[in-house]
């Protein structure tokens, strides 16, 4: 019997935007198999494109965490309030999720261009006029979707400060388990006084309308409106400020692609899938439990055993030709699974491939000389958080 490997593996030692190397050969020997975490438990890791599809759209792998078999990727305890969308079963998932999906619709994302435009460009002024040196995750990648973010759910310009505030606790991923949890305490306190400022006034705005469409006609509860606006908020921010920054280091690094980028502007929507499949953020996978005897890539999983599909090794399989190359035109980079697949599927994913057509073209545009101020080698990844990403990346232009 082979050994169980320890969960996760670094990726410091290979290229920062590639899986552990592990994984590949776990992949290649067999794409479902055990693995040890950190607190001692042994589920089932899932490597394979296929394989991931078969888990993530089967219903006999429960997402609920409440289940004692969850695997737990984090060392501190989260908040009630903060995963229980993402943490659901149909049917209560389905019908908490049916409440948001008018709110992100194509029509509906489409008609929000123009206003993250204007955030984009605004940041950009800023950013042109301080001049370089700039810090583009911090100058850039970051208030962009939290501003965007914040417009959706109606925070006021005089309530902004806090909430960025607010919101980069909850993203210093270089704190510890304790003051984690601490900052996610403080951001369920701040999303709570929020929902009760709407409550009492509500406005045009997509957090309003869950409190007068559902939490005051019974579909939601008080602390069901706090938890999906926190879903959004997390979900919607982090993951999007470090594709932007990631995304954009990867094509200054590939300066053949990003040359074609620049020379054909119908690419970039391609390109945006592509670059969410090979950077694939969410770097240590998304936890299920089976709930009965479920057989995936020729493997029983038995019911009641956890199950980790690991969506970076996914999408490096080669179901994708030459999938370790970056490839733009990459005719079914859109097969990804960055986003999840079947019912969990990223519910703001359409906004998040507008976010970041807008802001790269944008960028690339107003920066044609946009340059690393340091060496590559010396940028700090963040290979220990949840979400892979960059903690600064120094720019020049």
């Amino acid at each position: 019997m082979d050994e169980i490997r320890d969960y996760p593996e670094s990726r410091a030692a290979a290229c920062p935007f590639s899986p552990p190397l592990g994984y590949e050969e776990l992949r290649e020997r067999s794409a479902v198999t055990r693995v040890r975490m950190w607190d001692g438990s042994t589920p089932f890791l899932v490597t394979g494109y296929h394989e991931a599809r078969a888990a993530l759209g089967d219903s006999r792998f429960s997402a609920d965490g409440t289940h004692k078999a969850m695997p737990r990727f984090v060392k501190f305890e989260v908040p009630a309030e903060v995963f229980n969308l993402g943490r659901m079963d149909d049917p209560e998932h389905a019908r908490i999720r049916r409440m948001l999906t008018a709110n992100f619709t194509i029509r509906r994302t489409e008609a929000m261009r123009p206003m993250i435009q204007g955030i984009v460009d605004g940041l950009l002024d800023r950013l042109i006029a301080q001049g370089p040196p700039a810090d583009l995750v911090a100058d850039f990648a970051f208030p962009l979707p939290s501003q965007v973010i914040g417009v959706m759910l109606g925070v006021s310009d005089a309530d902004f400060a806090e909430f960025q505030q607010a919101s980069q606790g909850v993203m210093d991923f270089t704190a510890s388990a304790e003051e984690m949890g601490a900052a996610l305490g403080v951001m369920v306190d701040y999303v709570a006084r929020m929902c009760a400022a709407k409550r009492a006034d509500p406005g045009d705005d997509l957090l309003s309308r869950l409190i007068v469409d559902q939490e005051l006609t019974g579909g939601l509860t008080q602390q069901q409106v706090v938890a999906t606006a926190l879903v959004l908020l997390l979900a919607g921010h982090e993951t999007t400020a470090n594709m932007i920054a990631l995304s954009t280091v990867l094509l200054l690094s590939h300066p053949e692609q990003l040359a074609r980028l620049r020379a054909d502007a119908g690419l970039m929507g391609n390109a945006v899938d592509e670059l969410l499949r090979y950077i694939t953020i969410v770097q240590e996978g998304t936890g299920r439990v089976a709930t009965e005897d479920v057989e995936v890539g020729g493997v029983l999983i038995p019911g009641g055993e956890g199950v980790i599909i690991n969506l970076p090794s996914a999408n490096r399989d080669p179901h994708f030709a030459d999938a370790h190359e970056l490839d733009l035109s990459r005719p079914n980079a859109r097969e990804h699974v960055a986003f999840g697949f079947g019912v969990h599927q990223c519910l703001g994913q359409t906004l998040a491939r507008v976010e970041l057509q807008i802001a790269l073209e944008t960028l690339l545009r107003r920066l044609p000389t946009l340059r690393l101020e340091v060496p590559f080698d010396d940028l700090a990844f963040l290979y220990e958080s949840m979400n892979f990403g960059v903690a600064r990346v120094p720019v020049a232009w």
